[in-house]
């Protein structure tokens, strides 16, 4: 491959980059590795032609010059490889960029391979360490709901079963997380087929065989059994959703890397952290096998909750026998304003960026 091959991925990176989520550079290169796995050099040039904006192959044409029809062979083939987002209303088509993470990373859960898998996990520090510096995260925690009682306010875009039912459009999705593991030797035997997505994005799937249509009902049942075998419900930090995830700590890089924290409360948007009554607890050491953050431990005569550990899951509270733990809604000074649309949470995460990036 020569030097001027090379140039395209570079450049591809910085375009990446300058996406709401960002694509960070590392010592080692390994972003450019991946990408060289992913894209062909024609397809990094076109890559780097498309915005957060949705737009039809005229306008993308027009724009980067050539054969419209050639131009829309490609954009398409590129959707189906995961590399671009199409969003698709009948026979329109509109295609924007698509971020690394959440995006093309998740895109690919067909075609997983060793290497890309071990890229993966070198440059997943270098991702993460670059989300915490912002205040906004792409995802939230919301409680598993037979953590909530029926005496709780909670807001609407908070219950999982309300968040379900007002979609008319949903698929499930393999966790690539999961697979991943799977892959390696590693993880666990929670289902992999347990990724929900919503509206656009479910269509994206389906057209692409990265998922299947399924009905309320089902994806309902999805969260039902999520609870019952230790799932974190993460869906999109907004109130109206396009995903949500059912993490495990051992395979999610979200969870996995957050518990490397000293204080993974300090870094999620969750309105709720468990309470424990220790004149009720058994020391039956239940929650510290189902809290996926490692904020409960066994002490003498109780269990220990370390609330700058707790994320607000609420799986603890589910399985506790003497109900010893319950959930409680932070302080309004604790809790972390949840964004209308999705649109504008990737605004404010562009906004926090550049205001890093400027030192400001």
């Amino acid at each position: 491959m020569g030097e001027q091959a090379m140039d395209v991925y570079e450049m591809l990176a910085d375009h990446l980059n300058r996406l709401p989520a960002g694509y960070p550079r590392t010592p080692s290169g390994v972003e450019i590795r991946i990408l060289k796995r992913l894209f062909t050099p024609e397809e990094a040039v076109l890559a780097r032609a498309l915005t957060f904006k949705p737009e039809t192959p005229d306008e993308i044409a027009q724009r980067v010059g050539g054969n419209v029809d050639e131009i829309a062979e490609q954009l398409e083939n590129m959707a189906k490889k995961g590399l671009i987002f199409r969003i698709r209303k009948g026979s329109e088509k509109r295609y924007m960029a698509a971020q690394f993470v959440v995006g093309i990373w998740e895109y690919h859960v067909n075609d997983l391979t060793p290497e890309l898998i071990a890229d993966l996990r070198e440059y997943a520090p270098y991702f993460f360490q670059n989300m915490l510096n912002l205040k906004t995260p792409q995802l939230r925690v919301i409680p598993t709901p037979g953590a909530i009682t029926a005496q709780q306010s909670i807001m609407p875009y908070e219950e999982a079963k309300k968040l379900i039912e007002s979609e008319e459009l949903i698929a499930v999705a393999p966790c690539i997380c999961r697979k991943e593991h799977r892959m390696t030797g590693e993880g666990c035997d929670r289902p992999l087929e347990s990724c929900l997505v919503f509206g656009l994005g479910a269509q994206y799937y389906i057209d692409n065989g990265l998922g299947r249509r399924i009905t309320k009902e089902e994806a309902l049942e999805i969260i039902k059994q999520a609870e019952q075998d230790g799932r974190v419900l993460e869906p999109s930090n907004a109130q109206k959703i396009t995903a949500m995830c059912t993490c495990c700590g051992c395979c999610c890089q979200i969870l996995r890397n957050l518990k490397k924290l000293p204080k993974p409360a300090h870094f999620v948007v969750s309105r709720f952290v468990a309470e424990l009554d220790e004149s009720l607890c058994v020391l039956c050491g239940t929650c510290v096998d189902r809290c996926q953050m490692d904020a409960i431990t066994l002490g003498e005569d109780s269990a220990v909750l370390n609330k700058d550990r707790c994320i607000g899951c609420g799986l603890c509270v589910t399985t506790c026998p003497e109900e010893a733990l319950t959930l409680k809604e932070k302080p309004p000074a604790e809790q972390i304003e949840v964004p209308p649309s999705l649109k504008e949470t990737y605004m404010k995460i562009l906004q926090e960026r550049m205001a890093l990036m400027s030192g400001k």
